[in-house]
């Protein structure tokens, strides 16, 4: 949520994509269809959709939504240091593929583990956002935390705290 509220300042409508498959790691835990359950009701404020797409790689994703919202429109995609790092230095079998992508959208990075810094050549594609709470928090620290019996309900939407219990005790 904190996520959706920095990038709000950035675009006019949020859409939460929940890949059906990952290209990087399987589900655990939650399943699709909860995920886009907790999504629904975790109490987003700003404009948004919530959508599943058949592929897990962003420009894949692009893809997707271009299919449904127009090739127009522009596109940002939310995401943490982490994943910009993972974005940045996949091995996609071949030269150019990060430019490419970054033809098709652009990136909206919050520092999660670390500020990240946009090479040069990027540095007009991607953007860092500023978060004001729980910058290095993720699902898997929650799950962790549930495992451990540590507190964990304050790093949760109060709307979802009952089904993310249900779903990970």
């Amino acid at each position: 949520m904190e996520l959706a509220q920095a990038a709000s300042r950035h675009v006019d409508l949020i859409v939460c994509v929940v890949p059906r498959v990952f290209p990087h790691k399987t589900y655990s835990g939650a399943t699709l269809e909860q995920r886009v359950q907790m999504l629904e009701i975790a109490g987003l404020a700003m404009p948004h959709a919530i959508a599943s797409t058949r592929q897990g790689l962003f420009i894949d994703i692009a893809c997707e939504c271009r299919e449904h919202f127009g090739s127009e429109i522009g596109l940002s995609f939310i995401c943490g240091r982490d994943a910009a790092e993972r974005i940045l230095h996949w091995d996609y079998g071949r030269q150019g593929v990060v430019e490419e992508m970054l033809g098709q959208f652009e990136l909206l990075v919050a520092p999660r583990g670390g500020d990240f810094s946009a090479p040069d050549k990027f540095k007009h594609r991607i953007h860092a956002l500023y978060l004001t709470g729980h910058e290095a928090v993720s699902s898997t620290e929650v799950r962790e935390r549930i495992v451990r019996g540590e507190p964990w309900e304050h790093l949760v939407p109060a709307p979802i705290r009952e089904r993310v219990r249900q779903i990970y005790s």
